[in-house]
């Protein structure tokens, strides 16, 4: 059964049993509450975390001592790499950003000799629960790719296949964002979008029925597909995943789920060796641990990689 709440994904993730945990940049309110949080919860097992290794010691309590190391890093570069380090390593499962800054985290991700690309595209993906939503609905890229061309879109959407295996979703039904359904040359959205859905139809990416391009009320509205036609689409008003042109659309569509739509959120980057958290420093330890239940089901459904 798919799953339809953050509620219902926590114990999914808790069935799994707990992972190791490496965090870029400790010195934080928020990213310790998280820490203690999902070591309280039994979600984690043990927790390498970087930068001021006494003041984020003297920070915790004392009976995660014994599960949490805390290891002295410099700077934000510093933090990110030997955080990246631990899972390069195998001595964590997944790695979650801290308080250090996204230029400085991917950098050490993405590094040719250090890091731990596995080769395609990263790609950022939020997901999200509101109430004025049937069920969990995603939004992509939102975070690292400004403006993503045709290979890189399909690339962004095969990304997400061990995450929606993990959610139990199956076929994941994604929406091609753009700002009309019409094709015009004079908007690549539209063209890549008739494109992916043209290879969908062909059966040519198994596990994901595409169609588009819809504007976004196509999306996520049957009465709006049924107005303008498009109500015969699998996809329209029953989106699983929101593929968007831009990531100034897609970060902006996230975040007003958050501020306006009451959402429950948690992201994570996907096309790494293992899934990465790249949470906001704004972020609460509530959304850093729903990012973690995220990233344990799609490790355990596939990892980072596709």
């Amino acid at each position: 059964m798919p799953v339809r709440s953050f509620d219902e994904l926590r114990g999914r993730a808790r069935d799994l049993g707990p992972v190791r945990l490496a965090v870029a940049g400790g010195n934080d309110a928020s990213v310790l509450e998280a820490i203690i949080q999902a070591v309280g919860e039994g979600l984690v097992s043990a927790v390498q975390v970087t930068g001021d290794a006494s003041a984020i010691g003297a920070a915790l309590p004392a009976a995660l001592h014994p599960v949490v190391q805390c290891v002295e890093a410099s700077d934000a570069a510093d933090c990110a790499t030997k955080a990246v380090a631990a899972v390069r390593e195998d001595r964590s499962d997944v790695l979650m950003k801290g308080h250090v800054d996204s230029t400085a985290y991917l950098r050490a991700i993405v590094s040719r000799d250090t890091g731990i690309r596995a080769g395609g595209v990263l790609s950022n993906v939020t997901v999200a629960a509101m109430p004025s939503w049937p069920k969990l609905i995603a939004a992509t890229d939102n975070g690292i790719l400004p403006a993503p061309d045709l290979d890189q879109k399909r690339q962004i959407v095969l990304n997400t296949a061990a995450l929606f295996r993990g959610l139990g979703v199956s076929p994941v039904k994604v929406a091609a964002v753009a700002a009309t359904e019409k094709v015009s040359a004079e908007l690549p959205a539209t063209v890549d979008a008739a494109a992916l859905a043209k290879e969908s139809r062909a059966g040519n990416l198994p596990g994901f029925v595409i169609d588009g391009p819809f504007g976004y009320d196509v999306a996520v509205s049957r009465d709006a597909a049924r107005a303008k036609g498009l109500d015969g689409s699998p996809v329209a008003g029953d989106a699983d995943l929101l593929l968007f042109p831009t990531i100034e659309a897609a970060n902006a569509v996230a975040k007003s789920w958050k501020f306006h739509g009451q959402a429950e959120t948690g992201s994570i980057v996907l096309g790494a060796r293992v899934p990465v958290m790249l949470n906001s420093r704004s972020d609460s330890a509530a959304r850093r641990i729903n990012a973690l239940i995220l990233a344990m089901v799609a490790r355990n459904s596939g990892g980072g990689t596709t």
